[in-house]
């Protein structure tokens, strides 16, 4: 058992003294205590054994807060599941005591082998107990049958003695504890001094100090690395940094007592690291990586020892090499261990001029030195600079992408974004564990974010000072050489690629898809029974659980703030200039108690004709016929009466077994204003069920495809493509009885363009309008990628003039949404477009007869090209020289869609053919998106056997080719596995993206905290 962190020392230690003055001479019932009085779940583990984790086992810690010994006989700790409504599925059976003041340990089941052992377990449940790392609840249970409590708020529940809820689960004391973000953020959920407020949210706290404390005499697992904090082996020894560094990922000098010197580079008195960086006098500058073997710069952790030298101080220290999860350091046990020669001519070091390197070996021959990052960097998340203050970076031109935006897992195109993730990804941090969504660091400034000089995804960055390389909790960072806050001055500065409008479409109607965030004009304050997100002043802001009874709203907790919400999304949405917009999670008024489905519509359209200046905007009305059982938030249309008229009524998909769990379809049919009815269109919008909520895959025979295997297609998988598969049909229906062919579905799809219910409506014919921008529509797990889409028939994408994703929303902080007002102490919220919602909206332009439009398909700027036919290029000219240059699959199959790689800056149009006999494998002369990449897909008449697959220009000039073979669907053939939207994928369970994304790269903040 590691040694507790220092509050919890200090517990300890009162508790041997209440022990002895207040030991009762028995054991004491344990019985549910909502006053906090009893035991209480104090620190719930649950990514044992992940890439990262600290113990090979996950576990729950249960802690005794009074001042006599518990008995635990007859009790027992429990799991639900995330969207559990019945019994639950874990039970372990307690026995013995709990001392006064004591703790009581429960280990559980396994996500691998890393890790170490714990000892002092009372009770080794293994798979008896194997809660989710990122969501559900545990219970302590008065009891030992399984209990089935009710969904929502269970505080003061008989028999439940104390309940953890966390993450997306739907059962909680309170509100749910924020959770991990995934199994590789391998941080605890700690209960703050074992006081229980009946808050789960609020009591609960993510930490990286992982703590198992109990008083049995079990072992469980093996040693994986010893920890840091050992105490020497040996006598003091006089070491230069790099010896102490060594080659190779951990310290050859680990656990012994070193003495070093050099400069300081990095001191932070303040914030939480509780030291300061020291590099070897003159190093750095011009390195040559090749031939650099060590790193010469080291952390000194100093714990509680205030840090008192200064930048540029020449130090001698002396203490213990450790390894503080991965991050070689010094720790020093007294002040006299420090020594500043105040007469010292040591010269400075350099910050070292190199680029990021690509893989760990070569960052930990840097780790702890100060630098001067060369080379491009681009912003590729901003989410957690709101709380942490930190900037996620990609060391190239363009932000990280979501893996299965091009591949499914197991294919060459999924690996490739993997690895270049791996090789790129690196945090910007601002030197501190500050959390500045606590209320007590709110009259901190916030680090980096400003209304002046916004920081978007997507920007370049240019270093200003420089930075020391640091490795903290599986994640590599640049650190400040002292802490920053918006009072302070930041060592960068961010491109700024805000764009007051979209670009120019062209056509004669325009068409755009905009997700509103929860836009409900039935505020929370006019409900009962809804719970609040609050400013730093208390102050309600949003609700925080619609699904309290009474509630049933999401949106704004009051007037004052749905106004903030209305303001950003009524000029967002003005901006746009559409003329038909299909809006996304917007209030169903009817679940909200109204008698008119259509209320809150209502009050948006004359929110935005009041903002126009006139009536310039109508809505479509519900249709009478209505789905059963709705959800709280539907779909929407919005248009220009001027510009656009109804073709009879909308329709709502009813009846339908797929959307059980998601919103219908609902489309509406269009045509130009007194225009002819041949420019008849219609429009299907969408919000398919989300990718959260999902039970995670275990590997387990009971597993199905709507569970959630960690690889980033998410769950529910193959209830979205069965909803993709109906949405289809109900539109070809629909589309046919108003005798038109030009169909557009368009809103919010949930799903990545290589995933299943994407791939099965681009199988259906349609055409992506989205992919022939290069932009994408979110940001998620520090990459991007869309989850919204306009697909356009073959007939309707004839007509498209133009697209563009407007990038107003998802590249920027959540610091801006109207949901952070009055947060910290700068209030980055402003009545602008920016952050309107965490969606970015879609526009195309589409050519009718009425108009001048010529339905070409021009694009936007950066969007499609107009060369007219593609001329493929002879055989002849396919030569070796030309050889490479692009990346496709080796092996082909007929009907399914791939992404081809083009290496090198291609700004022309290009044309991809399928050679010897060939075949046109793009759609038509198409632009390379800003991640290199064309999509093509492969006709099902394509000759079979081997072939060429080249890029050319539309000047005739070969960018490129690569041999490849090309199988009927089915067929087993050697090479490359091609992606599809319908075989059958075994589940990989490997260490990919958004393992790496959530663990290695950005969604885990594990840090030490103060």
């Amino acid at each position: 058992m590691t040694k507790p962190t220092r509050q919890r020392r200090v517990i300890l230690a009162a508790s041997a003294l209440l022990g002895l003055a207040c030991a009762p001479l028995a054991a004491l019932p344990a019985t549910a205590a909502p006053d906090g009085s009893g035991v209480v779940i104090n620190e719930a583990y649950l990514s044992g054994g992940s890439a990262g984790a600290i113990y090979d086992h996950k576990f729950v810690e249960l802690y005794n807060p009074t001042d006599a010994a518990i008995a635990l006989d007859g009790m027992s700790l429990q799991y639900r599941s995330a969207t559990g409504d019945g019994a639950t599925s874990n039970l372990v059976e307690l026995t013995g005591e709990i001392d006064a003041q004591g703790y009581y340990l429960v280990t559980g089941g396994s996500n691998g082998d890393t890790g170490d052992a714990m000892t002092g377990v009372n009770v080794a449940a293994e798979g008896s107990l194997d809660p989710s790392g990122t969501k559900g609840t545990l219970l302590l249970v008065d009891g030992t049958e399984k209990v089935s409590p009710a969904v929502g708020d269970i505080v003061g529940t008989e028999g439940i003695v104390d309940a953890l809820g966390y993450g997306s689960s739907n059962t909680f004391e309170g509100e749910a504890a924020v959770p991990p973000g995934s199994n590789q953020d391998v941080r605890s959920n700690v209960r703050t001094g074992g006081v229980d407020t009946d808050n789960n949210t609020d009591d609960f706290t993510l930490t990286a100090e992982i703590t198992p404390q109990g008083t049995g005499d079990i072992t469980v697992g093996e040693d994986d690395a010893e920890q840091g904090g050992e105490e020497p082996t040996g006598p003091s020894q006089e070491l230069s940094i790099a010896e102490i560094q060594g080659d190779s990922w951990e310290s050859p000098v680990k656990k012994e007592a070193a003495t070093t010197t050099g400069v300081v580079t990095a001191a932070y008195p303040t914030g939480g690291f509780d030291g300061f960086y020291l590099q070897t006098a003159g190093t750095g500058g011009d390195v040559d990586a090749a031939s650099h073997t060590a790193s010469d710069g080291i952390f000194v952790y100093t714990d509680t020892i205030p840090v008192t030298v200064e930048i540029g101080d020449a130090v001698t220290v002396n203490g213990i090499v450790d390894e503080y999860y991965g991050l070689t350091q010094i720790r020093v046990t007294s002040d006299n261990d420090i020594t500043v020669d105040e007469n010292s001519d040591a010269v400075a070091p350099e910050p070292a001029t190199i680029t990021f390197p690509d893989t760990d070996a070569g960052r930990e021959l840097f780790e702890g030195m100060l630098i001067a990052p060369q080379s491009d960097y681009t912003v590729t998340e901003v989410y957690e600079a709101n709380r942490y203050g930190e900037i996620a970076l990609a060391a190239s031109t363009t932000p990280l992408v979501n893996p299965t935006v091009k591949g499914l897992p197991g294919t060459p195109a999924y690996d490739a974004e993997v690895a270049r993730a791996e090789a790129e990804a690196v945090t910007l941090d601002d030197a501190s564990t500050v959390d500045y969504t606590n209320s007590s660091n709110s009259n901190t400034p916030l680090p980096y974010l400003s209304l002046e000089n916004p920081v978007r995804v997507g920007a370049a960055v240019t270093f200003t000072d420089s930075v020391v390389l640091d490795y903290r909790f599986s994640v590599w960072k640049f650190q400040p050489t002292h802490v920053v806050t918006g009072d302070t001055e930041q060592p960068v500065a961010f491109e700024n690629t805000r764009e007051a409008a979209p670009q120019d479409v062209g056509g004669d109607v325009k068409l755009g898809t905009f997700n509103v965030l929860n836009y409900f004009a039935t505020t929370g304050d006019q409900r009962s029974g809804c719970t609040y997100y609050t400013d730093r002043d208390g102050n309600p802001i949003t609700v925080r659980d619609s699904s309290a009874a009474g509630c049933q709203v999401r949106g704004a907790a009051s007037q004052q703030n749905l106004e903030r919400q209305q303001a950003k999304i009524v000029v967002a949405i003005n901006a746009l200039d559409a003329d038909v917009v299909s809006l996304e999670e917007i209030e169903n008024s009817l679940a909200a108690g109204k008698g008119d489905r259509d209320d809150a519509l209502g009050v948006l359209v004359d929110a935005l004709n009041d903002a126009a200046g006139s009536d310039i905007w109508a809505f479509v009305p519900s249709p009478k016929a209505l789905p059963k059982n709705e959800d709280v938030i539907r779909t929407a249309f919005i248009y220009k009466p001027a510009t656009v008229e109804l073709v009879g009524d909308a329709q709502i998909l009813i009846g339908s077994d797929a959307f059980d769990n998601a919103r219908e379809p609902d489309a509406q049919a269009f045509k130009p204003a007194g225009g002819d009815a041949d420019d008849t269109f219609v429009v299907v919008s969408n919000h398919l069920k989300s990718k959260g909520s999902a039970e995670e895959c275990t590997g387990k025979d009971d597993d199905d495809e709507n569970c959630d295997n960690g690889e980033g297609v998410g769950g529910f998988n193959g209830d979205r493509t069965r909803q993709a598969e109906a949405l289809v049909a109900f539109a070809d229906e629909f589309a046919s009885r108003h005798d038109t062919d030009k169909v557009f579905l368009v809103g919010d799809f949930n799903s990545y363009a290589a995933e299943d219910p994407i791939t099965t409506i681009l199988n259906a014919g349609y055409v992506d309008q989205g992919a022939k921008t290069g932009e994408y529509t979110y940001n998620y797990g520090g990459a991007v990628g869309s989850l919204d889409y306009i697909f356009a028939s073959p007939a309707a994408d004839a007509t498209v003039t133009g697209q563009d994703i407007w990038n107003i929303n998802s590249v920027e902080s959540v610091a801006l949404e109207y949901s952070r007002h009055n947060y910290n102490v700068t209030d980055l919220y402003a009545p602008d477009v920016y952050r309107a919602s965490d969606h970015d909206p879609m526009l195309v332009g589409i050519a009718t007869s009425a108009g001048d439009g010529d339905g070409t398909d021009d694009g936007d700027d950066d969007g499609g090209a107009d060369a007219g036919e593609p001329v493929p290029v002879d055989d002849s000219d396919l030569t070796a020289d030309v050889e490479g240059g692009i990346s496709v699959p080796s092996t082909l199959v007929r009907g399914e869609t791939y992404s081809v790689t083009v290496e090198g800056e291609i700004s022309a149009a290009v044309a991809v053919w399928l050679h010897s006999d060939p075949v046109l494998l793009s759609d038509g002369y198409v632009e390379v998106t800003g991640d290199g990449t064309v999509t093509v897909t492969v006709p099902a008449e394509a000759p079979l056997g081997e072939h060429r697959v080249a890029v050319v220009t539309e000047s005739g000039d070969v960018v490129g080719w690569q041999a490849v073979t090309v199988t009927d669907a089915g067929a087993t053939a050697s090479g490359d596995l091609p992606w599809t939207g319908t075989e059958a994928l075994p589940l990989l369970i490997v260490a990919l993206l958004l393992m790496a994304l959530g663990g290695v790269v950005l969604v885990a903040r594990r840090r030490r905290m103060s």
